[in-house]
C-alpha cells in the first residue's frame, strides 16, 4: 500500500507540473468589448513563428500551431530578428459582444514592412487574407494613410485567432493594435497635424538659413540646410509620409530612400561640426579624426547602395559620426569656442531623444509616456535645429565680433600710420626743401659754368675751324712735297666717295659742258657724282677721261699708287708699292706701268719742273 501511495503521488505531481507548464505555455487573449477604442498587443498576447524559407502556406501554419509549434513572445514587442526570413505571429482576441461590420480594424505601426498578409477570422471560422506592405503602390492601401489598416469582419461573441505574415528587408518592431474606427480618425488627425508642424518647422529653418547663406554667404549656413533636409527626409521615409506624398507610385524607393538620407544625415553632421566649429585651425587632429570617419562611412554607404542593400538596417552605426561631431563640439568648446556650446546641447537633446526612443521601443515606457518616447526622436530633432540655430547666430555673433575688432585694429593702425606719414611728410618737405635750396644754388653755378663752357666752345670750334683748314693745307702740302705713308694718304681720301667727290671737284672745276651736245645744264646721274645733260640726257662719270677710267682697283689705292708714282718719278718698284697697298705685286706693277707711262709722255715732265702737281696726271689717258 506505501509503494501504491507514492506512486499515486509521484503521478499526480508529474500531472500537475505538466497542467502547470501548459498554462504557461497557453496564449494569454486579449479581451475587447464595445466600449474598446485602443488595444495594443504586447508580450505573450502574440506568439510567433520563423519560416526560413518563406514557402510556409496559411493551411500548414494552423496545422503547425495546432502541434504548438508557435512560440511565446518574450518582448515588449516582437521582432523579426532574421530579415531574410518570414515570419508568422498569432494574437487571440476575446469579444464579449457582437462587433459591427466595418467599425473595428486592426493597425500595424512599422511603416517599413515590405509585405504584410492578416487572416481575419469570420463567425464561421473561415478566414479572409488581406494584403499590404511598403513593397505595393501607395494606392492600394485601404485608407490613405501612412499605416497599414484592415477592416474586422462582422462578429459575435466569442474568441477568434488572427495570423498575421510579415517579411521585410528591414528589422522591424512587430506593433499591432486594435482600434474603433472613430479612435483611428481621431489619432489620425492628430498625427498628422504633428507631422505638419514638425515638417512646417524644418521647412521654415530651410528656407531662413537659405537667406542668411544669401545675405552672410558663411558655408556652414548650406551644410546645415542640407542636414535639415536629410533629417526631414528620413523621417519622411521611416513614417511613410515620404511614400504616402512624394513617391507612392515607387515602392521601391523605400529599400533605398531612409539609408541614403541617413547617410547624407551623418555626413552633413559631420562636415556642418567641422565648419561651424573652425575644427581645423582649433585641433588638426580631431580634424583629420572627422575625414577618415567621413571616408570610412562613405565607402560603407556605397557597399550598402551598389551590394548589400540588406546592410542599411545596422542603424546604430550612424551613432558613430554624430557621436564624433558631438564629440569634436565638446572638445572645442573646452578649448574655448563659444559657439559650441549650444551645439553641444543641440546634440545632446538628440542623444536624449534617441535614448527615450530606444527604451520606448524595447518596452520599458508605457501608455501616455508611450506616445512621448515614440516622437521622442522628432523632440529631440526640433531642440536641435532651435540649438544649432542659436549656434549659427552665436559664431555670427562671433564674427561680427571679430570683425569689429579687427576694423578697430585696421582703424587704429590707420591713425597712427597717418601720424607716422604726417611726421615723415613733414620731415621729407623740410628736407626737400633744404634739397631744393642747394640745388637752386647748385644750379645756378652749373648754369654760369654752361656759358662759360659754350663760350669756350665757340672759342675751340673757331679754332678747331682754323685747325681742320690747316691740317687740310698742311696734308696737301705734304701730298705735294713729300711721300706719304697710306694710312696718312687715307686721312684726305678715306673712301671711294671722297675719290669721287674729288674727281668730279677737279674735271668740272669750269664747269659743266655736255660732250656731245655742249649743253651746260645738267642733273645728277645715277651713279655717285655722275652728271646727266638735261639736253640729250647724256650721262657722264667722273671717272670718265681720266686715269682711273675701267679701273679694277679700289679708288683710294689707285690714288695712292698715282701719288707714289709721282713723287718718286718713277722710281718705286713694283714690289714696294704691293708692300705698302697690301696689294697683289702682279696689280701694283701693271697699274705703276701705266702711271710711268704718263710720266714720260711728252710735257708732264715740263709742268713738273713748273711745280705741277700729281693730280695733272689723273686727266691723261
Amino acid at each position: 500500500m506505501a509503494c501504491f501511495y507514492v506512486r499515486s503521488t509521484l503521478y499526480l505531481t508529474v500531472i500537475y507540473c505538466c497542467c502547470f507548464l501548459t498554462c504557461l505555455q497557453a496564449q494569454r487573449p486579449a479581451h475587447i468589448d464595445h466600449n474598446t477604442a485602443e488595444y495594443i498587443f504586447t508580450y505573450d498576447e502574440i506568439h510567433w513563428l520563423e519560416d526560413s524559407a518563406g514557402t510556409i502556406s496559411f493551411s500548414e501554419v494552423r496545422a503547425r500551431d495546432a502541434t504548438g509549434a508557435f512560440q511565446p513572445n518574450p518582448y515588449y514587442y516582437p521582432k523579426n530578428f532574421n530579415t531574410r526570413s518570414a515570419y508568422w505571429f498569432k494574437v487571440r482576441l476575446t469579444v464579449s459582444g457582437p462587433a459591427v461590420k466595418n467599425q473595428r480594424l486592426i493597425e500595424f505601426y512599422d511603416q517599413t514592412i515590405n509585405d504584410i498578409t492578416l487572416y481575419l477570422p469570420a463567425v464561421n471560422g473561415v478566414y479572409t487574407a488581406a494584403h499590404a506592405g511598403a513593397g505595393q503602390p501607395f494606392a492600394a492601401r485601404l485608407y490613405r494613410h501612412k499605416n497599414f489598416e484592415f477592416l474586422i469582419p462582422e462578429l459575435s461573441a466569442g474568441t477568434y485567432v488572427y495570423y498575421v505574415r510579415i517579411k521585410s528587408l528591414n528589422e522591424i518592431n512587430f506593433i499591432m493594435v486594435y482600434r474603433s474606427v472613430e479612435r483611428f480618425i481621431n489619432y489620425a488627425l492628430v498625427e498628422y497635424i504633428t507631422y505638419g508642424l514638425f515638417y512646417g518647422m524644418i521647412l521654415v529653418f530651410c528656407l531662413y538659413n537659405l537667406l542668411m547663406l544669401l545675405a552672410t554667404r558663411l558655408s556652414h549656413y548650406l551644410y546645415y540646410v542640407l542636414y535639415i533636409v536629410s533629417v526631414g527626409v528620413y523621417e519622411m521615409s521611416t513614417d511613410g509620409i515620404a511614400f504616402q506624398f512624394i513617391w507612392p507610385g515607387a515602392p521601391a524607393l523605400n529599400e533605398y530612400m531612409y539609408g541614403i538620407s541617413l547617410y547624407c544625415m551623418s555626413m552633413f553632421a559631420l562636415i556642418f561640426a567641422r565648419t561651424l566649429l573652425r575644427v581645423k585651425r582649433q585641433s588638426p587632429a580631431l580634424y583629420r579624426l572627422l575625414n577618415w570617419i567621413i571616408i570610412i562611412r562613405t565607402l560603407y554607404f556605397a557597399v550598402c547602395l551598389l551590394l548589400r542593400k540588406e546592410w542599411f538596417i545596422y542603424k546604430f552605426l550612424d551613432l558613430i559620426p554624430l557621436f564624433a561631431a558631438f564629440c569634436s563640439g565638446f572638445i572645442i568648446w573646452y578649448k574655448g569656442f563659444k559657439p559650441a556650446r549650444f551645439f553641444v546641447l543641440g546634440n545632446a537633446f538628440l542623444f536624449i531623444g534617441a535614448i527615450v526612443k530606444l527604451i520606448t521601443v524595447l518596452g520599458f515606457v508605457k501608455g501616455v509616456s508611450g506616445v512621448v518616447g515614440h516622437y521622442s526622436m522628432v523632440f529631440g530633432f526640433v531642440l536641435e535645429m532651435v540649438l544649432f540655430s542659436f549656434s549659427i547666430g552665436d559664431q555670427v555673433r562671433l564674427f561680427r565680433k571679430e570683425k569689429k575688432q579687427a576694423q578697430d585694429d585696421a582703424f587704429f593702425h590707420m591713425q597712427h600710420n597717418l601720424k607716422l606719414q604726417a611726421s615723415v611728410n613733414q620731415q621729407l618737405e623740410e628736407q626737400v626743401a633744404a634739397r631744393t635750396r642747394q640745388l637752386e644754388i647748385q644750379s645756378r653755378e652749373i648754369q654760369e659754368q654752361a656759358q662759360e663752357i659754350a663760350r669756350m666752345n665757340r672759342l675751340l670750334e673757331k679754332d678747331n675751324a682754323a685747325l681742320k683748314t690747316n691740317i687740310e693745307k698742311i696734308t696737301d702740302a705734304r701730298i705735294t712735297s713729300a711721300e706719304l705713308t697710306f694710312e696718312e694718304f687715307s686721312q684726305k681720301y678715306p673712301d671711294q666717295e671722297k675719290c669721287y667727290q674729288f674727281l668730279a671737284d677737279l674735271k668740272w672745276s669750269d664747269g659743266f659742258a655736255c660732250r656731245k651736245c655742249g649743253y651746260t645744264n645738267y642733273s645728277k646721274g645715277r651713279k655717285p657724282f655722275s652728271r646727266r645733260c638735261n639736253k640729250c640726257a647724256y650721262e657722264e662719270s667722273p671717272m670718265h677721261d681720266t686715269i682711273f677710267e675701267n679701273n679694277r682697283i679700289p679708288i683710294n689705292k689707285a690714288f695712292y699708287i698715282v701719288y707714289l708714282v709721282f713723287t718718286t718719278k718713277g722710281h718705286i718698284s713694283s714690289y714696294q708699292i704691293a708692300e705698302k697697298t697690301g696689294m697683289r705685286q702682279g696689280t701694283c706693277w701693271a697699274y705703276a706701268t701705266r702711271v710711268k707711262n704718263l710720266l714720260e709722255m711728252e710735257g708732264v715732265v715740263a709742268k713738273r719742273n713748273k711745280k705741277a702737281s700729281w693730280t695733272d696726271l689723273i686727266r691723261k689717258t
